[in-house]
């Protein structure tokens, strides 16, 4: 996208994340994690590589009302491997090869009453190719106001959790508000489910001390870069001679998940899914696709080690 302001700084930021929503759609836990993904297109010698951190820090600042601020930062770099001739040709001398996402967010969350807990989150990110200073088109602004229902370690017979929200991004093209809801519950012994966006999952547990578990989801992921170097591709796709302004990826996944517990709270997870629904373009500022890079369902591969609370 074209810079408004060219005197920012271009230092890494942060992100904050509020304890149980993550960016917009997720639920997490999570207070620290590293993680690796891999997307190997299929019938193309293209591919995606993300790598990911993220820290968390929970502080306890209203003991009387149970009130938490929550501190966060996440880090994020993608490596775009476009090596198909068609897209080479498209793209130019403005070939595409990585981009960075950092994460700033601060949330809280208090007690309403013995069940319910309610919270909200702000924060900022920086989202860009990095090719250039940082402007206000790498900087998208997030929040979210959210209610928790959390039965997951009480005495019920069947514990559960429900979290309602509502999240909004100033990504463009979706830069308007959107529902969140999450329903997690333990329906027999060993087994749980949780119903919701981004990810829906049926867990069982191998074993009655749960060190080991496997999970069958469907879930969707996204990957978004702002382009400092606009630039038009040269592509029959593209006949009206449109500028592109970002780099999107777009993916709706069914697979299987393992999971260790070498701790209560410390794990290693792996996930193989392969996509139902694959769209990997580049954009202008409305949302517009303007050329597809990738289309073809693929495999898709994820591993990493997180400590949870």
């Amino acid at each position: 996208m074209k810079h408004t302001n060219q005197n920012c700084p271009k230092t890494l930021t942060v992100i904050l994340l509020f304890l149980f929503c993550s960016a917009g759609f997720a639920q997490t836990t999570d207070l620290a994690r590293v993680e690796y993904l891999n997307i190997p297109f299929s019938k193309s010698d293209n591919s995606t590589s993300r790598y990911r951190a993220l820290i968390q820090a929970p502080i306890p600042i209203d003991k009387e009302n149970g009130g938490i601020l929550v501190v966060g930062l996440e880090y994020r770099y993608i490596d775009f491997s476009l090596k198909d001739t068609e897209d080479q040709i498209a793209f130019g001398d403005n070939l595409v090869e990585s981009s960075q996402d950092m994460r700033l967010n601060l949330g809280y969350t208090w007690k309403f009453n013995e069940d319910w807990r309610f919270g909200v989150r702000a924060g900022t990110r920086i989202n860009s190719t990095l090719e250039d200073n940082i402007g206000n088109d790498d900087i998208i602004y997030e929040g979210g106001i959210y209610a928790i229902l959390d039965k997951k370690d009480s005495t019920e017979v069947k514990p559960y959790r429900l979290i309602l929200g509502l999240t909004y991004t100033t990504t463009p093209g979706r830069n308007y508000p959107l529902p969140l809801i999450n329903y997690f519950r333990e329906f027999r012994p060993n087994w749980t489910f949780t119903l919701g966006v981004p990810k829906t999952n049926i867990r069982h547990y191998l074993n009655d001390n749960h060190k080991d578990a496997i999970q069958a989801f469907a879930t969707l992921d996204n990957i978004y870069a702002n382009l400092q170097n606009n630039f038009v591709p040269i592509s029959t796709q593209n006949p009206n001679n449109k500028q592109v302004e970002n780099i999107e990826h777009t993916v709706g996944l069914l697979g299987l998940g393992y999971e260790h517990f070498f701790t209560d709270h410390l794990l290693f997870y792996g996930y193989a899914a392969h996509s139902v629904y694959n769209n990997f373009r580049l954009e202008n500022d409305n949302g517009d696709k303007i050329y597809e890079i990738n289309t073809e369902n693929t495999p898709y591969f994820r591993a990493g080690l997180k400590f949870k609370y």
